[in-house]
């Protein structure tokens, strides 16, 4: 197995000599395996490791019992190791995440801080087949690109993952027969996480039920699925430049013309990835660039000169005489974006619960008529408030809740043009909710709850759930 191991390192380009290796290791069978097998291949190679571990705070002795597991393996093997205590459940409460979301976004800035600091050049994980399949099934799941069905890449960056061709039962293996010892987080055997139903329900009814490869099968599909994306990147790159000109604004962002005329010569299989391209590189960022802003700045180009839509990060999308310009919304302080993300999705007939947090919403995406914006109160402001169709003033719902006057034009409110959707923190429109007729959902999620919910800067917000102006 270590041959292997040393193959696919070897394949893929990962590890040089001069490498300084920065791992991530919680203590579980994953992540010691992959210690030891960086050890035995730092002495033939000359590479250095540096172990870094995350206490989440989260599972009060057990994991002060796996942090001092790895000091002691750290200790027996001579390997450097930095221990980086967190609160994780503080974090996720700030930012509106699960606990799994944010415990992967401290363990990744964590690792790129040790990077920084100890001057290393690579970060190694130790995912492995079985994450890299239920990574494929997720990502099929919630709906995703050609880039969601590579999976997880073997390099990317300075991140690297050498035991993406073992399976999870061969890696146990291996610390069995060597008489190594590992940690189990209980964790991972409850439902509580999507992943964790994933490895436990889905992945062994697929083994036992329908070909006891499947995990084998299904990465050997992602490498290939990579290999097209490496080329349509390529291709997408290529026609990019005939089409999009980038100019400098004079600000960190830059403006994009798509023209109309050379955009239409592209192969229809590539002008969704063209338009994707574009605005991610517009925004500067990847994360929450979807399908519905891509088929709603390609419908703008049979409008009308003039007209435009708002998109994800301050965008702005302007119909214009060549096509249609690209630019992000001039504000005076990167504070003074609000702090929204938004997606919409299809409903499916098995979604009954709903969001309980105070700060993320749900609301029948059919129904919306304009662009939603997300902003402060404006004169002619209403909000419904019965199942029967009760409408009240903005103004008249904020006296009646006995809201200090101090407090009412920092409230956030989502809006659809004078009709008020959400006042963000207090109440949601009775119209605007989930019913059985719904098809597509907007789910609006408000970072940092109170405490971002009352700031003073108003923003147009456009987002998978943003309609045409």
């Amino acid at each position: 197995m270590y041959q292997r191991v040393k193959e696919y390192i070897q394949r893929y380009h990962m590890l040089d000599g001069d490498d300084k290796v920065i791992a991530g290791v919680s203590g579980g069978a994953d992540s010691i395996c992959l210690l030891f097998m960086l050890v035995e291949l730092s002495r033939e190679s000359g590479f250095s490791v540096v172990a870094v571990h995350v206490h989440h705070g989260l599972r009060g002795s057990a994991a002060d019992a796996d942090a001092a597991y790895v000091e002691a393996v750290c200790r027996e093997q001579g390997i450097e190791l930095r221990t980086f205590y967190e609160d994780v459940k503080g974090y996720a409460k700030r930012k509106g995440l699960t606990l799994e979301e944010a415990g992967r976004d401290v363990r990744r800035k964590i690792f790129q801080r040790a990077l920084r600091k100890e001057k290393g050049t690579k970060i190694a994980l130790a995912h492995h087949q079985n994450d890299n399949a239920e990574t494929l099934l997720w990502n099929l799941c919630r709906g995703c690109a050609l880039r969601g069905l590579g999976g997880i890449a073997p390099v990317s960056g300075p991140w690297i993952h050498p035991l993406l061709c073992l399976k999870r039962v061969e890696i146990e293996s291996y610390l069995e027969n060597r008489g190594i010892s590992y940690c189990t987080d209980e964790s991972n055997f409850t439902d509580d996480y999507t992943r964790n139903r994933l490895r436990s329900h889905v992945i062994p009814y697929l083994e036992e039920q329908v070909n006891s490869q499947a995990v084998l099968h299904m990465s050997e599909t992602m490498e290939k699925m990579r290999q097209v994306g490496e080329f349509v990147g390529q291709e997408v790159k290529r026609y990019g430049e005939r089409c999009i000109r980038y100019e400098n604004t004079g600000t960190k962002y830059l403006k994009a013309v798509l023209y109309k005329e050379e955009f239409f010569q592209v192969p229809s299989a590539l002008r969704g990835f063209v338009l994707h391209e574009m605005l991610c590189h517009v925004a500067g960022r990847r994360k929450d660039i979807g399908s519905i802003h891509i088929k709603t700045l390609e419908e703008l180009l049979g409008r009308q000169v003039g007209r435009q839509i708002n998109l994800p990060y301050g965008m702005c999308a302007k119909r214009c005489y060549d096509g249609v310009e690209v630019f992000v919304q001039p504000y005076e302080t990167e504070e003074d974006r609000c702090p929204v993300a938004a997606r919409v999705f299809e409903r499916t007939g098995d979604m009954v619960i709903f969001p309980e947090n105070p700060y993320t919403k749900w609301f029948d995406y059919d129904i919306i008529k304009n662009t939603v914006k997300i902003r402060h109160r404006e004169p002619g402001d209403y909000i419904t408030i019965s199942k029967n169709g009760g409408t009240q003033k903005l103004k008249q719902y904020f006296i009646n809740e006995k809201i200090p006057g101090s407090l009412r034009n920092e409230i956030w409110l989502a809006a659809d043009g004078k009709h008020i959707m959400w006042i963000v923190g207090y109440r949601q429109n009775q119209k605007y909710q989930i019913t059985d007729k719904t098809r597509r959902i907007l789910e609006l999620k408000f970072y940092g709850g109170q405490d971002d919910g009352r700031k003073r800067q108003s923003d147009d917000f456009g987002s998978r759930g943003c309609k045409e102006d």
